[in-house]
This record gives C-alpha cells, structure tokens and sequence, in this order.
C-alpha cells in the first residue's frame, strides 16, 4: 500500500505549504501526497493516474512546485532529524559514508553521460548516508561524472543538520587529491577504507555496507528502477520522496 496511514499523515501535514490564497483548498493535500507516492511505488505515468486520485495535472502542479521550492527536502531532513532523536541518538550526525550509482535513462531528451566502468547511459547518483543509513545528501550528475567529481558536488551544498560532521568513511575510488582538498576546505577528514590486498574474495568493510543497503531501499521504488526525468532536479526529489516515505513508516 502507498496510502499515508493516520499516523503518518499527522507527522506530515503541519509541515506542508499552506494556500497562496485566502480560500480553502479545494483539493485533499492527504489524496495529493498519496497520489505521489503511488507514482513512486508503481512507476507509472502522471496520466495513468487511478480516478480514486485527484486529477493528474493537479497532482503534477503540487509535485512540481514543492520540488522547486525545496519543501521534499525540508521535510526530509525534519524527519531525518526526528528519527535519529527516536533511536536515541543526536539529531546531527557525526560521520557518513557516500557512495555513487549509475541508472539507465530511458529513451527522453535530456542531461546524461556514458559510465565507461558499469556500461551505463544514463544519470548517476551521488548520495551520502549517516552511519544508520539515512538519507544526509544527494546529488544527480551524468553518469561520465565521476566518483570524487560527484562527492565535492555534495559535500559543497551539505544542509545545515551536518554542522557536527567529524568523519566521512569513503573507498579507494574517493582517495587521492579529494582528501586534501577536504582537509583544506572542512572540519570533518576523509577516511579511505581499503579492501585488504591479500584477498581477491569478497570483504564486508566496516561502515560501508550502510550505503549500499540505502540503495537497496530506494530499489524498492520502482519509479528509481531507471531515470524516467529530462532533468536531475527531478531525479533527486523522487529520492528524498523515498526516503521520506521509509522515514514516516519508521516513525509510525
């Protein structure tokens, strides 16, 4: 089910824009807000919309407008804030882990990139995740950029619930010049985790198995299976919707 539950619907809707205007909506925001999920659970078109939602175009104007005024991503990073206070810990996280992965996009105009490692045309994701897997920063580039490319692209914008950042776990992909131009730039150091050279086995290496888990929830959504959007703004507001959607389910 995609539908918000009670509980849900009443951590979400105090933070929700109110009207423009001074006239009550005509629309449910809680059906609005359902209707977007659906769309990310599902993965089909705006216009496929089921009649039980309001009007597509209505739904798009409300998803389009919080993406570009940035209210997917204050909500967020609120529940973000709200769960980690849940599970007793500090609303600020004190390390993360990044890591990147690379989509196909499908047959649309738009922004994209060959990933000459991975074989892919299409976007890459940039994301850095707390140490229990929450969701701090993303990031959507071409998939040609690449991974320390990508990584000074988050760590340039990081909002404001990452002041108490000390330690970033990163792979050998991240290494180099990235961890001298973080100890110029920030408070926080880089932490290269190597996998050990005597093996050519797979190893679980401390910490990093947290990011790849939070790709492994974002899967789950089948509008993230490819990029179905012209434009990166948009791939990335899907991923905060997801991870808005798993944070409130955890809340409730």
């Amino acid at each position: 089910m995609s539908n918000l539950s009670e509980g849900a619907w009443s951590y979400l809707k105090p933070h929700l824009p109110v009207s423009a205007v001074e006239r009550p909506r005509e629309l449910s925001m809680r059906q609005v807000v359902n209707a977007i999920l659906y769309i990310l659970k599902t993965g089909c078109q705006w216009r496929q919309l089921p009649r039980e939602f309001p009007v597509w175009s209505s739904v798009y104007y409300y998803f389009y407008r919080w993406s570009y005024n940035g209210t997917w991503e204050r909500l967020h990073h609120l529940l973000r804030s709200r769960l980690r206070e849940k599970c007793g810990r500090h609303k600020q996280p004190t390390a993360g882990c990044p890591d990147s992965q690379s989509v196909k996009c499908i047959a649309v105009s738009g922004q994209r990139g060959f990933d000459a490692g991975k074989k892919i045309n299409g976007h890459k994701r940039h994301i850095l995740v707390d140490t229990p897997g929450l969701l701090l920063m993303v990031a959507v580039t071409a998939a040609s950029v690449q991974d320390r490319d990508g990584a000074r692209l988050l760590l340039r914008h990081l909002p404001g619930g990452c002041k108490k950042l000390r330690r970033i776990r990163v792979d050998g992909g991240y290494g180099g010049r990235l961890v001298k131009w973080v100890a110029q730039r920030f408070k926080f150091c880089l932490e290269v985790v190597l996998r050990p050279r005597e093996t050519r086995k797979f190893v679980l290496l401390p910490r990093r198995r947290v990011v790849e888990r939070t790709f492994s929830w974002l899967n789950h959504s089948r509008r993230l299976s490819k990029s179905y959007e012209r434009i990166t703004r948009t791939d990335k507001t899907w991923i905060y919707i997801a991870m808005t959607r798993i944070m409130l389910r955890r809340l409730t």
